[in-house]
């Protein structure tokens, strides 16, 4: 469709890029605005309302995105997520990797990501190690883990989404929609946040619609692609160090205008602050923490959004897989902090103060 919008100087990719940017602009003022994160459904305080809200971003999502697909503007037949052999290890492993990660750093990298342009240095600090160990599981050193790990596959064959299943797609999105749509309404969330949470949601399809079908162009066609974070932040840091040999791409974008956003959002609300460490574990727990995020947002083929709230949409089991991987991994390990914690409790009167995320 590209080829038809009139543009004469400007690529698809380059379009795409401005496009990305747009909607990372977007979604770093929402997310800073409603505290968007995944981790918070687990060891937050406030569980209920951050359930709430991931909870119909995801319903409008997958909604959105097999809504585009029974229009026929964008097909996931040959999608990584949808392959016909699953890589079973490498997905489940790389979940509760990411999980454990995401509960040592208090965020999962969305969230950390947003942190960053709101003066966190901890969630910066995160974001360049995350990255780099993301580009090391793709294409460096930790690359044969990677291969080695995603040998071990199952056959799914048309069975790899759900949409082969007896309903087809929009039925079993209707379902996922509506389990997510039950979680939403008795969050206890106000309209505002609800409001934001469903334009997070938009994002997905518009940016699968995007640059799946508007930005499509047969003679130099550029990926599908929607909300992530895991291979951008590495195609990112390779394009800040490398920028005169690499041209930017739709993750590059999308990676700037989070960061842009989520800064626009905190100084109009004064929620600006400068954030660092405060003592040499705590920095060593954060960077373990990154690490593990690193490979297993790469093993699990994205992260909680990546995966989770632009991947569930597609309605591939690799997807859905990955998901309940990270929430485990989540779950698992925060109970095994707490343990450790209420044994050292009584070693010290006052338990030492973890910073909120």
């Amino acid at each position: 469709m590209f080829e038809t919008l009139g543009f004469e100087e400007t690529t698809a990719r380059e379009a795409s890029v401005l496009f990305a940017l747009g909607i990372g602009l977007v979604f770093g003022v929402l997310a800073q605005l409603t505290s968007f994160c995944l981790r918070r459904t687990i060891t937050g305080s406030d569980r209920s309302q951050a359930a709430g809200v991931w909870a119909l971003a995801l319903a409008v999502a997958v909604l959105g995105t097999q809504g585009a697909v029974s229009q026929g503007w964008i097909s996931f037949e040959d999608h990584r997520l949808l392959a016909a052999d699953l890589p079973v290890l490498a997905v489940v492993t790389g979940g509760l990797m990411f999980g454990a990660g995401m509960i040592l750093t208090r965020g999962c990298v969305s969230r950390l990501m947003v942190l960053s342009g709101t003066g966190n240095l901890r969630a910066l600090l995160v974001i360049a190690v995350f990255a780099i160990t993301a580009h090391a599981t793709l294409k460096g050193i930790l690359a044969p883990l990677r291969t080695s790990l995603g040998s071990v596959t199952l056959p799914l064959g048309e069975t790899a989404s759900l949409a082969a299943l007896p309903g087809g797609g929009l039925v079993w999105a209707a379902l996922i929609a509506i389990a997510a749509l039950v979680v939403a309404l008795r969050s206890g969330n106000r309209i505002p946040a609800l409001a934001g949470a469903a334009v997070i949601g938009l994002l997905v399809p518009l940016a699968w619609v995007g640059t799946g079908y508007v930005l499509y162009d047969e003679f130099d066609p550029i990926a599908m692609e929607s909300l992530s974070f895991t291979a951008p932040s590495a195609d990112s840091l390779f394009y800040v160090v490398a920028s005169s040999a690499v041209s930017g791409s739709f993750g590059t974008g999308l990676v700037g205008g989070v960061l842009v956003g989520a800064l626009i959002a905190a100084l109009m609300t004064g929620r600006f602050q400068w954030q660092s460490f405060e003592s040499p574990a705590q920095t060593g727990r954060y960077l373990f923490g990154a690490v593990l995020m690193g490979v297993g947002g790469v093993l699990a083929g994205g992260c909680t959004v990546g995966a989770g709230l632009a991947g569930v949409p597609t309605l591939g089991v690799a997807a859905i897989l990955a998901l309940a991987a990270i929430i485990l991994g989540g779950i698992a390990t925060h109970a095994a902090l707490n343990a450790v914690s209420s044994g050292s409790a009584a070693q010290r009167a006052t338990p030492a103060p973890q910073p909120a995320e």
